[in-house]
């Protein structure tokens, strides 16, 4: 059984509304805020962009499906902040003690979020063996779509790419695997590939079956087909 967050492909959802061109960026002004607070707590170093968003998934079937995007978000790094031992749930509630924190020097002044932003955090790392397959090759992804290093850990195979046959259309080198680098088990690295799978390979019902689709799937997730 697949955790409530893994959604993709899945039937009975009605279509995805992508908005109006003129729509704001921000629906309500609390959800710029939730995007600073996120990016400000993760300057601090205490976790990794994989533990983010396992945090995200790890919430409560039923506060993921009732929360919005962002409040997903927010609560996220609420449990993130208690469980790296950066606040207490007394902080949270603002019953602290109000003493300058230890990693004060660490936090994200406003004239260095451009630069931040623009840096980002590549994932790409060297190579240090020959990838497994090369473009054209056939393969499969892995069945069930699961983490195989932590029961129930973060994984970005998706489960309705489970079992179905695609092709290799290029390798992007090595990556940090989240699988491990959710759960600090070390970066991991491993060739990342873009992988294309037919509509009618992935849907029972495609609406146009000769339509593809590309997933970005590291290497541990494939098999030759």
């Amino acid at each position: 059984m697949t955790r409530v967050h893994d959604m993709g492909g899945r039937f009975g959802d009605g279509p995805v509304d992508p908005g109006q061109p003129d729509d704001p960026v921000y629906a309500q002004d609390w959800h710029a805020r939730a995007l600073a607070v996120t990016l400000a707590t993760g300057a601090l170093g205490q976790w990794n962009l994989d533990m983010s968003r396992h945090a995200r998934e790890s919430l409560a079937p039923r506060d993921y499906v009732d929360f919005s995007y962002y409040e997903k978000w927010i609560s996220a790094v609420a449990d993130l902040l208690v469980s790296t031992g950066v606040l207490t749930e007394a902080d949270l509630r603002g019953e602290g003690d109000d003493s300058r924190h230890p990693l004060a020097d660490r936090a994200l002044k406003a004239e260095a979020v451009a630069a931040t932003l623009a840096r980002g955090g590549p994932a790409d790392r060297p190579m240090t063996a020959p990838p497994a397959y090369r473009p054209g090759d056939r393969v499969r992804a892995q069945r069930p779509a699961a983490n195989r290093l932590v029961d129930g850990g973060h994984t970005r195979l998706p489960a309705y790419a489970a079992g179905a046959t695609g092709r290799i259309l290029c390798c992007h080198g090595a990556h940090v695997l989240p699988d491990s680098n959710a759960h600090r088990l070390g970066e991991a690295p491993e060739p990342l590939y873009t992988v294309v799978f037919s509509a009618a390979e992935l849907w029972a019902h495609p609406e146009n079956p000769e339509d593809e689709i590309t997933l970005d799937l590291w290497q541990s997730y494939l098999e030759p087909a």
